[in-house]
């Protein structure tokens, strides 16, 4: 699921600060206030990146989902994009969890098939 999730999380990077790029274009933003609160949130996406598999890791993921979402309040496109990033974010966690399963599933039955050493 972590690398799922972190490449999910990697690529919002890049959108939270191309999006920079255009709200700085709004001149009732300044250049210091967009750049702050995309600076914060690109930060919380790379350090998600290490945080996903502790308790609490998958639910600022999605408090992070919603936050790109209401980004498309300042910027419209987000919107779009917010909504593209949380589907992604949900198949990371979802598809992330049952390959984790298989995993463990695959080996519990190797451990189970290799006979003691001893």
């Amino acid at each position: 699921m972590r690398t799922l999730c972190a490449s999910t999380l990697i690529g919002e990077v890049f959108i939270i600060g191309f999006a920079g790029l255009v709200a700085m274009k709004d001149p009732d933003l300044s250049t210091a206030t967009v750049w702050t609160v995309s600076g914060i949130a690109m930060f919380l996406c790379v350090a998600l990146c290490g945080m996903v598999t502790r308790p609490g890791g998958v639910a600022l993921g999605w408090a992070l989902q919603i936050a790109l979402v209401a980004s498309g309040l300042v910027v419209p496109t987000m919107f779009v994009l917010g909504v593209a990033f949380a589907a992604l974010w949900w198949a990371s966690v979802h598809y992330g969890r049952k390959i984790d399963e298989a995993k463990a599933r695959f080996a519990a039955q190797a451990a189970a098939s290799t006979p003691d050493a001893a």
